[in-house]
């Protein structure tokens, strides 16, 4: 497995995680920083945009509710939390665990919560590639004899 270093990656692993596994792995690591609150976690809305194949010109595809939430470890580090819905929790967890990624104890968090994730993240594309592939259909054309 690669190694999760950039923000980004851990942020995307905490909000692609089901807000009830975030917390049940949060309080199997038993961690309990002091911290403040920068924005308490809030619930709010964003427009979604597509892009015709990808390229062409932006669309709005709708709008999509997100949570977030900001906050200040007692050493002084931020940290945030995006996550899709309405889970106050999920976002408070998410700040929590980007503010303590940017610790001395970075690894045990990477070790603990961000690389168990990820592995169930991954483990679950696997499943839907396997069943995508058991569907697979091959057409493939046979020559008639009359060339």
């Amino acid at each position: 497995m690669s190694e999760i270093k950039s923000r980004k990656a851990w942020m995307g692993i905490m909000a692609k995680t089901a807000a009830s596994r975030v917390e049940e792995i949060w309080n199997s690591a038993n961690y309990a920083p002091e911290y403040t609150y920068l924005r308490p976690s809030e619930i709010g809305g964003v427009m979604v945009q597509g892009r015709t194949g990808g390229t062409g010109s932006a669309f709005n595809i709708g709008e999509m509710t997100v949570t977030r939430c900001s906050v200040q470890l007692s050493d002084g580090t931020v940290g945030h939390g995006y996550v899709q819905g309405r889970s106050k929790r999920h976002a408070e967890i998410s700040a929590l665990v980007d503010a303590l990624m940017q610790t001395k104890i970075s690894n045990e968090v990477r070790t603990l919560i961000i690389e168990p994730l990820n592995q169930e993240i991954e483990a679950a594309h696997a499943n839907k590639r396997a069943k995508a592939a058991a569907t697979k259909v091959e057409f493939f054309t046979m020559t008639r004899g009359e060339d």
